[in-house]
């Protein structure tokens, strides 16, 4: 079986290997040995047959700061076989991509909740960005086109680190790069200006540990986004269901508002506020052509879908901002 570390992780060791990150190389490269090590996957042989399979096209162009990030060539590109290609990558759950005109229309409209948070927070421009959870690193993507200097995503799902490689193999060389982690890996380096933690916190039974990990990634002062399915109260309550929320097996907590606040306060980030608060509607998370397993219309109880599918109210989330001390 081929080596699980692919050569895509090693662009996080180029990119910072002249910086204050590279005191923690040693630290990143063991965790993400024992996390490979820990979780090996029986498909990576054939995602290396599908990431050898690519060709990428000479003098390719990557426009990231539209909606669906855009990569172009001035040469003639085999649609058909780049669609049939990267469509054994199913399921995309981020984006959408428009790579050399194929069009991957994911799970999740994720342009959408970029639209709402990216004028609300602070300018991401010449910064060091974490995104944990990235999944195929769509908002890296994102985040480079908003200026970041250097966009770090973690995400221990290995489709997801293939996804990305595919992506990363057909464009220039950038300065975003993936790691196979989970936020309990991350050596404490508090040399990250912006972290984002977007649909993490209510899949972890201790929320507190999660905010302390951000909070440590951080430099003082730094900002965190954080994204997280929540309950609509006005006190500090919470659900802790009991079984599956919207089919979801591993849901710890959702949170009002004010809680969420007091755990961040408990953890020491300072000045909270709500970016956005919305519902998510079957628009924004839907099964597509490129990804066609069951999505948000299969979890809500179909006679009364403010509620999910066990009985709960429909997903809620908010983004929060706040301060590293």
């Amino acid at each position: 079986m081929a080596s699980p570390f692919l050569p895509i992780f090693e662009d996080f060791f180029r990119l910072t290997e002249s910086t204050p990150l590279a005191e923690h190389h040693l630290a990143f490269r063991q965790a993400v040995n024992q996390r490979l090590a820990a979780r090996p996957h029986g498909r990576a042989d054939d995602w290396d047959q599908i990431i050898a399979d690519l060709t990428p096209p000479k003098d390719s162009i990557a426009l990231l700061n539209e909606p669906a990030v855009r990569l172009t060539a001035p040469g003639p590109v085999d649609t058909d076989k780049l669609r049939s290609t990267l469509a054994k990558l199913h399921p995309w759950r981020k984006g959408p991509f428009n790579i050399f005109d194929v069009f991957i229309d994911s799970e999740w409209r994720s342009d959408w909740k970029w639209s709402r948070l990216i004028d609300q927070i602070e300018p991401l421009r010449d910064r060091n960005v974490l995104d944990i959870g990235c999944g195929n690193g769509y908002y890296l993507y994102r985040m480079l086109g908003a200026g970041a200097k250097l966009a770090l995503g973690i995400d221990p799902t290995r489709l997801f680190c293939y996804q990305f490689q595919a992506l990363q193999l057909l464009q220039p060389q950038n300065d975003a790069a993936m790691l196979p982690l989970l936020d309990e890996d991350l050596p404490i380096t508090h040399r990250f200006d912006t972290v984002f933690s977007m649909g993490v916190l209510y899949h972890r039974k201790q929320p507190e540990v999660h905010l302390d990990i951000c909070r440590q990634a951080l430099v003082p002062g730094g900002e965190l986004i954080l994204e997280t399915l929540i309950i609509d109260h006005p006190g500090e309550a919470y659900l802790k269901p009991e079984g599956r929320y919207a089919k979801m097996r591993n849901v710890g907590e959702l949170p009002s508002v004010a809680r969420l606040f007091k755990q961040l306060s408990a953890s020491g980030f300072l000045n909270a506020q709500v970016v956005d608060l919305s519902p998510t509607s079957t628009l924004e998370q839907r099964a597509t052509d490129w990804m066609h397993f069951q999505s948000l219309s299969d979890f809500l109880d179909p006679k009364a879908p403010e509620l999910t599918i066990e009985g709960h109210p429909a997903p809620l989330r908010a983004v929060v901002s706040a301060k590293a001390p």
